[in-house]
């Protein structure tokens, strides 16, 4: 019974979608009506308000962290454990990728993602940002970033705490973050992925 409750109050915190909201707060175009149509920090930074992405990177983090963090610090009191660690991070990243209150059309998880990582084990997940970081650093292409950052996640946390439920967990949302991207990989492919910090310009299907 707590696990359901923690996987449904994660998916929940995870449907909350920073970039739609503070696109709004700040009188900016809805992020899902250009660029990539993403609701997702990289593309309201194609608006040109670099304060407005700051503020969704953070937003989107920060809630795969409460999620997680939730379980993490008070779970052990009610008998919850791993599991419960695994269902609150999965949940929430379902949450952000399929918002129950945005028609179900949400990002591409890679800030909830870092956000759930960190809460998990701050090693891991700033292992995982720090991949990010670099390749986004070298190749301005933030879908290469996320792509190399879901790779090495599974691979860190393996690493550093050997087989788990958790590690599952951590798979499958990679896997889902490789699905989410489809369109960008065929893009990367053609020499076409736009890279950060490009200007907006009018949705493109299946983008």
């Amino acid at each position: 019974m707590y696990n359901l409750f923690v996987a449904v109050l994660a998916y929940l915190i995870g449907s909350v979608s920073f970039a739609v909201i503070v696109s709004a707060s700040m009188g900016l175009d809805d992020p899902r009506s250009y660029g990539s149509g993403n609701p997702g920090a990289t593309n309201v930074l194609r608006s040109g308000n670099k304060k407005a992405a700051i503020l969704t990177l953070i937003g989107d983090a920060f809630k795969g962290w409460l999620a997680v963090w939730l379980v993490v610090q008070f779970g052990p009191r009610f008998g919850l454990g791993d599991t419960a660690v695994a269902l609150a991070a999965i949940a929430v990243f379902l949450g952000h990728l399929y918002p129950v209150f945005f028609r179900f059309q949400g990002g591409k998880g890679v800030a909830t993602a870092a956000g759930l990582l960190l809460a998990v084990n701050p090693v891991l997940g700033l292992a995982t940002l720090a991949t990010w970081l670099i390749v986004a650093f070298f190749t301005r292409y933030s879908s290469l970033a996320a792509l190399a950052a879901a790779v090495f996640a599974p691979l860190f946390d393996v690493f550093l705490f050997g087989p788990h439920v958790i590690a599952l967990a951590i798979l499958a949302m990679s896997v889902l973050l490789f699905w989410r991207h489809r369109a960008n990989i065929s893009k990367l492919l053609a020499g076409k992925e736009s890279r950060i910090g490009d200007k907006k310009k009018a949705p493109v299907a299946g983008e």
